[in-house]
């Protein structure tokens, strides 16, 4: 853990975080950060805002999704198909097998 640094609050309640701080944390203007006070103490936590549109990408359910997905990619768990037809004849076949 990096060493404290003193900064002063100043009108209206501003300070300036130490560069050494920013650059560590990658905090760059125009970011958010969260303030949260624990006992004694100011917690700042570095935010991303996501678009609404994109959230469920970010959901467990599909983070979940993608590392098995990329498991399967990295083990070479798949096929290619040169038409869609063939895709769909094989995604048939396999439903078929599961009944």
């Amino acid at each position: 853990m990096q060493s404290a640094t003193l900064t002063k609050v100043t009108r209206n309640g501003q300070m300036t975080l130490p560069a050494a701080a920013r650059k560590a944390l990658q905090i760059e203007e125009g970011d958010y950060v969260e303030v949260r006070v624990s006992e004694d103490s100011l917690i700042l936590t570095p935010k991303r805002l996501i678009d609404k549109s994109q959230a469920y990408f970010w959901s467990a359910e599909w983070q979940t999704a993608e590392r098995e997905a990329s498991d399967d990619i990295a083990s070479g768990r798949v096929r290619e198909f040169d038409k869609a037809d063939d895709l769909i004849t094989s995604l048939n076949k396999a439903r078929r097998r599961k009944r």
